[in-house]
């Protein structure tokens, strides 16, 4: 918790009451691999701050196929916000590909915090920027790139992943099948 109340430090002041407030809201927990954290169609009450480990949010289409939303890896935020922000159950379930320490937030704490503490507002716009240009690249990307250009940035933004996440767990986040997946890393080995 003090990484991270350091984290908002370096972005704006924090009183002494806030950062009280932000433990009281709050609870470090560790999670062995392959712990759900968050499952399809439950009420989405938490909010995680991932400390170690890495953790994997997917939706199941109607069929039963997996495509991967998110990799969370240290220092990012992971939930299903659309759920939360709309009052609605998870669309998503998010489950740990290694055994992970997280900092669990409740949602609706978190959420208010801006009306006890309007301090937080620049911070919390900083992460809403920060979020929103990351899903716009992945947009971009999905759109204008090759696939083996995907998986180039990809490693780039992940670089040790592949030692403890699937191959379809990859594949599904590039929009590929794995044998895709399998031609590009053999092209790259060559």
């Amino acid at each position: 918790m003090k990484e991270l109340i350091q984290k908002i430090k370096s972005i704006i002041q924090l009183s002494d009451d806030a950062e009280e407030y932000l433990y009281s809201i709050s609870s470090v927990k560790s999670y062995s691999k392959d712990s759900i954290l968050l499952l399809e169609g439950q009420r989405v009450k938490k909010i995680f701050f991932i400390i170690d480990g890495c953790l994997r949010s997917y939706c199941t289409d109607k069929k039963g196929k997996e495509h991967t939303l998110q990799f969370g890896i240290k220092d990012w935020w992971i939930s299903d916000y659309i759920a939360i922000h709309t009052d609605q159950h998870a669309k998503l379930t998010i489950k740990c590909l290694q055994d992970s320490k997280v900092i669990e937030f409740d949602s609706e704490k978190l959420n208010s915090i801006f009306s006890i503490f309007p301090e937080f507002e620049p911070f919390q716009r900083f992460l809403l920027e920060r979020h929103v240009v990351s899903l716009h690249r992945r947009i971009l990307n999905q759109l204008q790139l090759t696939a083996a250009e995907r998986y180039d940035i990809f490693l780039d933004q992940y670089p040790d992943i592949e030692q403890f996440t699937r191959n379809y767990h990859i594949a599904s986040y590039l929009g590929i099948t794995q044998e895709s997946l399998s031609r590009i890393r053999a092209e790259k080995s060559t």
